[in-house]
């Protein structure tokens, strides 16, 4: 799913209006009885033209902001979020003002999204039906972007701050803050 959503999130910025996730993917399309077209397969070629901005592209001090007047969402598991622990970056912690919403929350125990009105109550319970603007990180842009989908699925639109953690922890002038974990 996380793979997935990325290449959603990066389609849809770049102009491309008719993209769709499998929801569980190949596997679950095929449990499910669906079938599959197997071998080669003649195909005309398209002509989509780039035209980025089709989703709101945060910056790293669009993403400061966010936390400070609307909603952050930080996609990482708790235990990133309040520092205990870091295994990709160098510093650990979360950009302060950011609420934990881990994006594996967003997925039942078949790792297929959950239904729409429980992204809904779950977004609505963080507060983005009071938030002016939210965005969403994690650490690489990857999970964030699966988050944004699921936002997107329970009617939110959200910024994705793409460099995530990874860049935020690059500025040494950039604070960070450790502990709670409000909103997991």
């Amino acid at each position: 799913m996380t793979a997935a959503s990325r290449a959603w999130w990066m389609l849809r910025w770049a102009g491309h209006g008719q993209v769709r996730v499998l929801n569980g993917g190949l596997r679950a399309w095929t449990a499910a009885g669906y079938e599959v077209e197997r071998g080669p397969r003649a195909h005309e070629w398209g002509d989509f033209t780039v035209s980025p901005g089709g989703m709101t592209l945060l910056t790293a001090e669009d993403a400061a902001s966010v936390a400070r007047t609307g909603l952050l969402l930080d996609a990482r598991a708790p235990e990133r979020y309040r520092g205990d622990v870091e295994p990709y970056d160098p510093v650990a912690g979360h950009i302060p003002g950011a609420v934990n919403a881990p994006a594996d929350y967003n997925l039942n125990e078949h790792g297929l999204l959950v239904p729409r009105e429980r992204l809904r109550d779950r977004f609505h319970a963080l507060g983005a039906d009071r938030a002016s603007e939210v965005g969403v990180y994690c650490g690489s842009g990857v999970r964030a972007a699966q988050q944004v989908l699921a936002l997107e699925r329970a009617g939110i639109s959200a910024g994705l701050y793409i460099g995530s953690w990874s860049n935020w922890i690059t500025d040494p002038t950039r604070p960070i803050a450790t502990g709670s974990a409000a909103g997991s």
